[in-house]
């Protein structure tokens, strides 16, 4: 039996992903948006990770919004790397993120309806 968890996995990687990019756009100079994203962008992972241990479903769904919402910071400074002619893109990272925030918005949605 496969216990994996899935949206716990994906946020770490994501993470990960995120601190590389970050210390991509420091090498260009770019440290207040790096700053932001990189705070955002691991922000989704440790809300979910807290998720893990929470006290109620109320908690659970709390947090899981947290991260929803950490989840659209990030695409926002992710838009702006892209956007901005004089920063270094990242096309990836937006699909990545589209994924996470999916999955939660489905487990936010599940929780909801099973309250």
């Amino acid at each position: 039996m496969d216990n994996k968890n899935v949206i716990l996995e994906k946020s770490i990687e994501f993470a990960l992903e995120i601190i590389e990019y970050a210390e991509f756009l420091e090498t260009h100079r770019k440290f207040v948006i790096s700053n932001q994203l990189l705070k955002s962008g691991t922000s989704i992972g440790a809300n979910i990770h807290e998720v893990q241990s929470c006290e109620s479903r109320a908690d659970f769904i709390h947090k899981l919004k947290i991260a929803a919402k950490e989840a659209k910071e990030t695409s926002y400074w992710l838009t702006l790397c892209n956007k901005a002619t004089t920063y270094p893109s990242n096309l990836v990272l937006p699909q990545k993120l589209e994924e996470i925030q999916k999955l939660l918005s489905s487990i936010i949605s599940t929780s909801k309806r099973n309250l």
